[in-house]
């Protein structure tokens, strides 16, 4: 969650496939309405309903328990997709009025018809049954989902920006891109963006903008504010004078100075993130306190700048980061030189920061003592070659930091084949309005 942009390819989604034979025919072409039971919400927010054929249809902007009129968008022999037109009874009590005016436009907030303090109940049971499904575990009772400010959070953010020309003067306008379309809606004020992104987007960035590109181009721009309303921002081709006074930041979280730049992925919702760093220290404390890790090495995979390191850094011996991207790692080298530097109250850490595939170097490194360790994998989750070296090392406790539980779910289900189980899960709701949830497992062994 801390590292350049990841552009994975869509995942499928999860679900056990019957033989060609089976599939009953459908020839519905796409477009035709239909109307459909909701039963239930599954991963990505869409409600889910059966055809008269048997088959499953995910509809967008559906609730458990509504009779929707769906335009079919989609059809495959197996599945279907749709959206909804109309809720024709049973409106599920749940229900509310979307804020943004561009809701089922924009490829964003696509669960702003739910009331925002349910939202969490909602993502919650789809990821127990996520992990009753896919990795046949249930999830401790004790699970919970973290939640803050549900609207002027989002911190970072990619926006186009599309420059027209009238007369002799640019006209900047910006937007975000449509749902599964490359065109553009263009908006003017964001409800989920901070405040601060919206009011440089409506003064500052329009005049650097206009100087920037040419009229009738568009070009995507990362945009990150730091929590103190200072605004970095990143476009490809930037020049390198420029990259270095406006795309590099400074926030501060849980008092510690951490450096990124807004080419690089960061999490976009600082006002949760002291949640998800408290949570990581007490699942330390306690490894530690058990004796089912030791403070004698911290291993941090997928380290992105360094964030967890930097962190946790004071309770170590020695820190190793693993990061492939060079950007990221240039930032990790300063994030936790500045830390080692605050440290005053023991002998600091020994830092190693490795440029490498995370599973190259676990599987090529002897991790032969109990290292406390933390992975934060990409959406596409733990390579086989990351878990077969977890399985195979002195290592008896994960700390596994995940943004799509689809994948940690069927991870944890290989790790449990290696023997770990389940001892602490907690989800992080970083991105409200939309069905995105980030999770943390510890599993031990």
């Amino acid at each position: 969650m801390f590292r350049r942009f990841d552009k994975p390819g869509k995942p499928r989604r999860p679900g056990h496939k019957r033989p060609a034979s089976a599939r009953p025919a459908y020839s519905a072409p796409a477009r035709e309405v239909l109307e459909v039971r909701i039963e239930k919400m599954v991963q990505g927010g869409e409600g889910m309903a059966r055809l008269p054929d048997g088959r499953v249809c995910f509809v967008a902007g559906a609730l458990p328990g509504e009779l929707c009129k769906v335009a079919v968008t989609f059809t495959k022999k197996d599945f279907s997709r749709g959206h909804v037109v109309e809720v024709l009874e049973g409106a599920n009590p749940d229900r509310v009025e979307a804020r943004c005016p561009l809701y089922g436009k924009c490829g964003g907030c696509s669960l702003q018809h739910l009331d925002s303090e349910k939202q969490a109940e909602y993502l919650a049971q789809v990821e127990r049954e996520n992990f009753r499904r896919i990795a046949r575990i249930e999830l401790p009772e004790s699970f919970t989902v973290h939640t803050g400010p549900a609207w002027g959070y989002r911190n970072r953010a990619r926006v186009v920006v599309v420059c027209d020309q009238a007369g002799d003067k640019p006209i900047v306008r910006f937007g975000f891109r449509k749902q599964e379309s490359n065109s553009v809606a263009l908006f003017k004020n964001c409800p989920v963006l901070t405040p601060a992104l919206n009011e440089f987007l409506q003064g500052r960035a329009r005049e650097i903008f206009a100087g920037e590109f040419r009229p009738g181009r568009e070009m995507e721009v990362n945009l990150f504010d730091n929590g103190a309303g200072e605004i970095s921002y990143y476009y490809e081709g930037m020049p390198a004078r420029e990259f270095c006074e406006n795309a590099v930041s400074v926030s501060e979280i849980c008092g510690k100075k951490i450096e990124a730049d807004a080419g690089v992925f960061f999490q976009s919702n600082l006002a949760l993130l002291p949640a998800l760093v408290k949570s990581v220290r007490d699942a330390v404390d306690e490894g530690l306190a058990s004796g089912e890790a030791s403070d004698e090495w911290l291993i941090d995979l997928f380290s992105g700048v360094g964030f967890f390191a930097a962190m946790l850094m004071d309770k170590f011996k020695r820190v190793t980061t693993v990061e492939r991207e060079e950007k990221c790692l240039q930032h990790a080298e300063v994030n936790l030189s500045e830390t080692r530097g605050a440290i005053n109250d023991k002998q600091a850490a020994a830092i190693e920061n490795v440029s490498a595939p995370a599973e190259e170097w676990l599987a090529s490194n002897v991790v032969n003592i109990p290292a406390t360790l933390i992975v934060d994998p990409p959406r596409t989750g733990l390579p086989k070659e990351a878990l077969d070296a977890i399985a195979d090392s002195s290592v008896n406790r994960l700390i596994y930091v995940s943004c799509h539980p689809v994948t940690l779910a069927r991870d944890t289900a290989l790790l449990a084949e290696k023997g770990f189980k389940i001892r602490r899960a907690e989800a992080f709701a970083f991105y409200p309005q939309t069905p995105h949830l980030e999770m943390m497992l510890v599993l031990t062994r």
